[in-house]
């Protein structure tokens, strides 16, 4: 739902990380890119909105007042939200690496 909830706020290159077998923090990390601190800021809220409104208040959040990075922690699935460059210098994919990963798509998901 988060992912599908990005996407509809135009985020790039959404991932998801399965950390089920690696992590006993979180079951998936949720990461996405916004291309200016503006929509990294409104992918964000346009997550917690929608997530809100089916039930779901994140156990805590972090940086989206910034909009270099937001974490929205929502216990399963800890979503990161990165203005690309952030991004890139983070690398959080390459970090979980061995784990599972796949890009979500719409399209695939409405197929």
């Amino acid at each position: 739902m988060a992912a599908e909830l990005a996407t509809d706020r135009k985020a790039q290159q959404v991932t998801i990380v399965d950390l089920r077998e690696r992590s006993s923090v979180t079951d998936y990390f949720v990461i996405c890119s916004g291309r200016s601190d503006m929509q990294v800021r409104a992918i964000c809220e346009q997550i917690n909105e929608g997530m809100a409104e089916a039930g779901h208040k994140p156990l805590s959040q972090e940086g989206i007042d910034h909009g270099h990075w937001g974490l929205l922690d929502y216990g399963e699935v800890v979503v990161h939200v990165f203005f690309e460059s952030t991004r890139r210098l983070y690398d959080l994919e390459r970090l979980w690496a061995p784990a599972p990963s796949w890009p979500y798509t719409a399209e695939a998901v409405r197929a």
